[in-house]
């Protein structure tokens, strides 16, 4: 085994460790959408299997009589969904539709909520959302339970199989070195008047799990914890005093154009950045030397799911070997990334395009409660700490 290749292995069982504690612990192409579909037909429960079909075969015959499955806030770019999203559709023939890609979690709840009954092309089948919206919307009875194959495997969980781990990243900086000659290395580097006008977060603090663990992250370098968020928000507060915040929500194409080229991102995505990219401009990921945090984020079936046999087979898919690697080719580390590793499933080049795991060490994983609290401090306190509107 690779040095490289025990590095990752020991930091994935480091992190699994701590997310199981009970405290937080240090741890080391695109393609189109599809147009919205109607659906005419009732959806269709899977048959049981026969002597001479397995539960896939009978379940990919389900969800090909139903034809399609949609998705939400998924964007092609993000842990490599567009090439998840291309291999399922040809595979099972059936059109994958994602709703609002760049949505938040808030946003996909909603979006279950609102569409209770509704068998219509608006209404999801499954959600990729934040740690903290697990629980949550499982105790608002948005989602049905549905246990994966490897289920066993997979480190954060409802133990019933209404929520679970996919993958988790690192807070991060992202950076346009053609427009910052001088990279931050942490987070007070960020006041300095060079950046003024430059710097921006990926996603609205106040209903965006990416917003708001940003925030959160700050926090770990300016005197706060995991169950102490609020410096995070005094750092915001006097980023945005300063005039170096950017109230807007960065894309790919904001950072490219030197509109926000300073990211708060999770690595996976400033790396996808950097590839997309291609050096044209250049970008560099940052891990802050003062502190960080890793976030998962946990999937879930709707509990009105209009196509529940191919929601259930989007979710085996995404959890089986092929599923979990090309997740690990988005750069995210995946909720079986142990077990692949220990079983030498992943390719040498696959753990070779990831970052060295000495930048990572002074990460922490929070627990659900301080990601409950996070959420909660963050959300609440935006406006009357920071005062600026995100979109």
């Amino acid at each position: 085994m690779s040095t490289k290749k025990m590095v990752w292995a020991v930091m994935g069982l480091a992190i699994i460790l701590a997310a199981c504690a009970p405290a937080a612990t240090a741890v080391p192409a695109p393609v189109p959408t599809t147009p919205p579909i109607v659906i005419t037909s009732a959806p269709v429960m899977v048959p049981a299997p026969t002597a001479t079909t397995s539960y896939m075969d009978t379940l990919a015959a389900a969800c090909k009589k139903e034809g399609s499955i949609t998705l939400i806030a998924d964007p092609p770019d993000w842990a490599n969904y567009g090439t998840l999203m291309q291999t399922f559709g040809s595979r099972y023939g059936v059109s994958v539709n994602d709703l609002n890609p760049n949505g938040s979690s808030a946003e996909e709840l909603a979006a279950i909520k609102a569409n209770e009954g509704n068998t219509g092309p608006q209404a999801p089948d499954e959600v990729d959302v934040g740690y903290a919206n697990g629980p949550l919307g499982k105790s608002e009875g948005l989602f049905a339970p549905y246990k994966v194959a490897h289920f066993d495997q997979i480190p954060i969980k409802d133990p019933d199989g209404y929520w679970y781990q996919d993958y988790y990243g690192v807070m991060s900086f992202e950076v346009n070195t053609k427009v910052v000659k001088d990279v931050p290395q942490d987070w007070s580097d960020l006041l300095k008047p060079e950046y003024k006008g430059m710097v921006a977060l990926a996603g609205d603090p106040k209903g965006s799990n990416q917003g708001y663990m940003g925030v959160a992250a700050a926090a770990l370098g300016n005197g706060g914890s995991l169950d102490n968020p609020q410096p995070g928000l005094d750092f915001f507060a006097k980023l945005n005093k300063a005039g170096n915040f950017v109230p807007v929500v960065a894309r790919a194409a904001s950072v490219g154009q030197g509109e926000t080229p300073i990211v708060i991102r999770w690595d996976y995505l400033s790396l996808a950045d950097r590839d997309t990219l291609a050096g044209n401009p250049p970008i560099t990921t940052v891990i802050p030397k003062s502190g960080t945090l890793a976030g998962p984020y946990v999937m879930a079936v709707s509990a009105y799911a209009p196509h529940p046999n191919c929601a259930k087979l989007w979710m085996e898919f995404l959890y089986s070997d092929e599923g979990q690697i090309d997740w690990l080719r988005g750069y995210v580390h995946p909720a079986r990334f142990d077990a692949l590793v220990a079983s030498g499933a992943v390719p040498a080049d696959v753990l070779s395009s990831l970052p060295s795991a000495a930048a990572y060490s002074v990460t922490k994983i929070p627990t659900l409660d301080q990601v409950t609290n996070i959420q909660k401090v963050v959300t609440g306190g935006w406006d009357s700490t920071v005062g600026a509107t995100v979109k």
